[in-house]
Parts: C-alpha cells; sequence; structure tokens
C-alpha cells in the first residue's frame, strides 16, 4: 500500500513539473496577426498585431490554435500558421546598452530603451548577438523576454 501512495505521490510531482514546462515561447510570423477570443475562425477577434516576430508565450493548444498571453498580458487565441519559430526577444530594463563583443569591458555602441525589440542572432553563455534598429551587437541575455 505504502509503495502505491509513494508511486502516486512520484506520479503526480512529475506530472505537474512537465505541465509548467509546456510553455513556450514563439513570434509572430506577420506585420498582421489576429487574436482570437477562442480557437477558430469563429470566434470575434480580441485585438490586431501589427509587429512581426513579436515574442509571445504559448501557454495552451487547441488542434491548429495556441492560446498565447504577450508582454503587456493580453491573452488569446491565434493559428498556429501565425506563428513562427525565428528567435526574437523584447529587452526589459531600462537604457540597456549593446555591445560590440560580449562583454563589458567592450565598446559600447548604441543605447535601447525597455521594450525594444530585438532579433537574435546567436547566443552564448550569458550574452546574445542582436540587431535592433540598425544596430549590430551583444547585449546580456537576462535583460532579455521571449523566444531565446
Amino acid at each position: 500500500m505504502v509503495k502505491i501512495i509513494i508511486f502516486f505521490l512520484f506520479f503526480f510531482l512529475f506530472f505537474n513539473q512537465s505541465y509548467a514546462q509546456n510553455e513556450y515561447y514563439l513570434t509572430l510570423r506577420s506585420d498582421k496577426v489576429n487574436l482570437r477570443q477562442g480557437p477558430s475562425f469563429e470566434h470575434p477577434i480580441r485585438l490586431i498585431y501589427k509587429k512581426k516576430f513579436l515574442p509571445v508565450l504559448v501557454i495552451d493548444k487547441s488542434y491548429n490554435f495556441r492560446k498565447i498571453i504577450d508582454h503587456e498580458n493580453n491573452s488569446g487565441w491565434i493559428h498556429i500558421s501565425q506563428l513562427s519559430k525565428k528567435k526574437a526577444a523584447l529587452n526589459n530594463e531600462d537604457n540597456s546598452i549593446i555591445f560590440k563583443k560580449p562583454s563589458n569591458y567592450s565598446k559600447p555602441l548604441a543605447v535601447i530603451e525597455k521594450g525594444r525589440l530585438c532579433i537574435i542572432k546567436k547566443c552564448k553563455k550569458d550574452w546574445c548577438k542582436i540587431e535592433t534598429g540598425g544596430y549590430s551587437g551583444w547585449i546580456e541575455r537576462k535583460i532579455l523576454k521571449g523566444r531565446i
């Protein structure tokens, strides 16, 4: 009897951990993406995104639709054809610096404001190479939020 209880306890602990790992980031595929109130084309449009590569957190799925939450905590359903695996993130801190090399001691190239969309080119341990606003350089990974 004790073995059965222990088995179920481990099963539920494992199930709860795997559920939290099902959340992941994707980006918007085009400059016009509809966010719907439900998982079908018959549901009304809640809002329209007009920013390509905006990262969104996928929290649920229903057939070909994904339930997402954006950086402003808007939630709704988007058809999977409107989502991409392209890597992009938002700057999560005020006045972040883009550096020429992945080091705080390298040449600063630009200062970007909070909420700036950054296209991720590649990441190393604590740094990501990004492109934004005509600049290309390195920024600390910890200040980015999105699909890295």
